[in-house]
């Protein structure tokens, strides 16, 4: 029974310090820039999917939205590309920058 007792509290340790280091990666930044269609605007894509395009050290670069976020902002911007402002919590995978958006602002 300790022995349970000890591998689970081990175990619980291990899972908290995972989830602290995937935190850690994850930061709330607003960014400032063109949100538009990935596929219709800028060709990078094979399906519609919500970015925004910003300028970082004289360089462009997109910031995917995450699917709830696509979902609810891509119809204001399919074919119709808008300056705007986005705050949300961005990590990276698969080598893309994603946002997971808490807010956007159109007309910034």
């Amino acid at each position: 029974m300790r022995m349970c007792l000890c591998i689970a509290t081990v175990l619980a340790y291990s899972l908290l310090a995972v989830g602290q280091l995937v935190a850690a990666d994850e930061k709330e930044v607003t960014l400032k820039g063109t949100i538009t269609c990935a596929k219709c605007d800028l060709k990078l894509a094979e399906k519609c999917a919500t970015v925004i395009k910003v300028q970082e050290n004289g360089a462009d670069v997109v910031y995917w939205f995450d699917s709830a976020s696509h979902k609810k902002n891509h119809k204001a911007i399919c074919m119709d590309p808008k300056a705007g402002t986005v705050t949300g919590t961005v990590s990276e995978k698969d080598g893309k920058k994603w946002i997971k958006v808490t807010k956007l602002d159109f007309g910034d």
